[in-house]
């Protein structure tokens, strides 16, 4: 969230400050400012052991940002791996909770044409893969 805000300079913050606070989970759109594209999703991913249920919550996240994504006919998007930095969700479990939640929306995707996990290394890509593996678009 810091290197988005950094990125995209004061504007983004002054569009933020009347959605604030949202609840783990929820999503809103603001424009984009000084980044290379038009639209910042942001959403508040839940805190790993504190805001429960969290696997039902990481799912909420992803699905409220292709809904959102959707009704504003936004074509590509990208995800970072929610969650799993400072609000310390174990990474092999929120790589199969977003991947099953992106695949299960799948079907219902009209505008969004491209989905994007842009990971923080390897090791992180290779998690995602492998997570990859056991998720079909009927979840």
């Amino acid at each position: 969230a810091g290197a988005i805000h950094d990125g995209a300079g004061p504007g983004l913050e002054e569009e933020c400050r009347p959605f604030a606070p949202i609840e783990p989970g929820e999503a809103v759109l603001t424009g984009a400012y000084n980044l290379p594209n038009n639209y910042v999703i942001h959403v508040l991913g839940p805190v790993y052991g504190k805001d429960r249920p969290g696997e039902e919550i990481l799912k909420r996240c992803y699905r409220n940002v292709l809904t959102l994504a959707e009704k504003h006919r936004i074509r590509s998007i990208a995800f970072p791996a929610l969650s799993t930095g400072a609000f310390g969700y174990p990474l092999r479990d929120a790589a199969r909770t977003a991947l099953s939640a992106v695949a299960g929306m799948s079907k219902e995707l009209r505008q969004v044409r491209l989905i994007r996990f842009v990971l923080f290394s390897q090791e992180d890509f290779r998690v995602h893969e492998e997570a990859l593996e056991g998720v079909t678009a009927s979840e």
